[in-house]
């Protein structure tokens, strides 16, 4: 079985995380998509607490009919979020699948700064997403999806202007009903 693993903040998850995972399971040959919030940054960015983001990341997921699992895996392992710690994780967890982890065209050039890169490189295929101004590689085509951001998102949300259309209705209703990312 080959699965997908998607890794972020999803600090909200929004509608770019969900084109971003429609690509892959539409283009990339997966069985499976693994969303995978990160648990503690590595780098100390300030996130919402965790049962927050992996709830929105679920209600993100839902539209997937079941292709798109939610993974609590790196609250399980605990500390900081690192990939190559998650992708061993899997591997004992899952025998017997293969792994592409899934990054945005933009991150190409800081892969191998990433903690155990050499390591990981062997562990796994990358599944490279085109972003706004950064077109995938090799690519058949040049696609790229939208340039929307958690942090742009939250910005609005806590000056109180409106974020339809950028983050899934079902997330929105969740942050609303929270009361998630005002100001103060």
């Amino acid at each position: 079985m080959r699965v997908a693993l998607f890794g972020g903040s999803f600090d909200p998850p929004h509608v770019g995380h969900q084109m971003a995972m429609l690509y892959v399971l539409a283009t990339a040959r997966v069985d499976r998509l693994l969303m995978v919030p990160c648990f503690r940054h590595p780098f100390d960015k300030r996130l919402r607490a965790y049962e927050h983001r992996l709830a929105m990341a679920r209600l993100a997921a839902e539209p997937f009919d079941g292709r798109v699992e939610v993974s609590d895996v790196e609250r399980r392992l605990g500390g900081e979020s690192r990939t190559l710690n998650t992708v061993k994780a899997l591997y004992a967890e899952r025998p017997g699948i293969r792994i592409g982890v899934v990054i945005g065209a933009d991150l190409l050039g800081e892969r191998e700064r990433w903690w155990g890169y050499p390591e990981l490189m062997r562990l796994v295929d990358f599944i490279v997403v085109g972003r706004a101004g950064h077109v995938a590689p090799d690519a058949g085509a040049p696609v790229a999806l939208p340039d929307v951001s958690s942090t742009e998102i939250r910005a609005r949300l806590a000056r109180g202007e409106s974020v339809k259309g950028l983050v899934p209705s079902a997330v929105l209703d969740y942050i609303a009903a929270q009361g998630l990312y005002r100001e103060g």
